[in-house]
């Protein structure tokens, strides 16, 4: 597995510079969560990461090598990235929009090889999913979904995963359960990088952290240097309370 080091970038959007500078470490095998207010740019600076838009200044790398060298059907079949949000809107099966996660690895024509029917299997499996193989994923609750998209993200095995705001929209129970898997993925190994509004679901899956603010990384590092009441009071301008007990910790924010 490789790190993934952003160095320096900077995007304009629309004339507006909505990264400035940043530069971010994610590390293999351990999960950093990206936070920060709302408009902060967290969603550009994961997107830049996937290689899906190039940085008008700066580099990414991915294990040294810089993403526009690796070539898009390269960085396909090495990172599976996951948007806010996302939709299936055919009315296919659950297995074949798992299936859809190995389209870098297929060749151009002739049906599914046989060689990835084990690996299809094995992430319905892993994502308890083998009791809705066949359903129309139309037809597929909030939380049922989350699993199927994580499923076709990971089907592949790719070393890096890039998911934004993967609990947007899910009840607490959804929310814990796709937040176990990622951690989980990253506990075997991968690099991950996940962009997360919930602080308190963040400081309990996180290794790593880049706190991104007005499109510059203003703090990156250990989580429990990140996590911190001044850090957090900084980055999102209000007071900030961590409690702390037998259980864990949570963070309140005051007025």
């Amino acid at each position: 597995m490789s790190d993934l080091v952003l160095t320096g970038v900077s995007v304009r959007r629309r004339g507006r510079l909505v990264l400035d500078g940043a530069n971010a470490r994610f590390a293999a095998g351990r999960l950093t969560v990206v936070i920060g207010p709302n408009g902060a740019g967290k969603s550009t600076l994961l997107v830049v990461a996937a290689g899906l838009l190039a940085p008008d200044s700066g580099t990414v790398t991915l294990g040294g090598e810089q993403l526009a060298t690796i070539g898009r059907r390269g960085l396909a079949s090495r990172r599976a990235y996951l948007p806010q949000n996302p939709r299936v809107d055919w009315a296919i099966t659950v297995e074949r929009v798992v299936a859809l996660g190995l389209t870098p690895h297929l060749p151009a024509f002739g049906d599914l090889p046989a060689a990835w029917r084990p690996l299809i299997d094995a992430a319905l499996t892993r994502h308890n999913l083998d009791g809705l193989r066949d359903r129309a994923a139309t037809r597929l609750s909030g939380g049922e979904l989350a699993r199927v998209m994580l499923a076709r993200a990971t089907v592949g095995d790719p070393e890096l995963l890039i998911v934004d705001e993967p609990t947007a929209g899910l009840d607490p129970r959804h929310a814990i359960d796709a937040a176990h898997r990622l951690r989980a993925l990253a506990d075997a190994g991968h690099t991950v990088a996940v962009a997360l509004h919930d602080i308190d679901l963040a400081m309990r899956i996180a290794d790593d952290a880049v706190a991104i603010k007005a499109g510059k990384v203003i703090a990156a590092g250990p989580a429990d240097t990140i996590f911190t009441e001044a850090a957090l009071g900084g980055l999102y301008d209000v007071r900030v309370c961590i409690i702390r007990d037998a259980d864990g910790a949570a963070v309140r924010f005051l007025d």
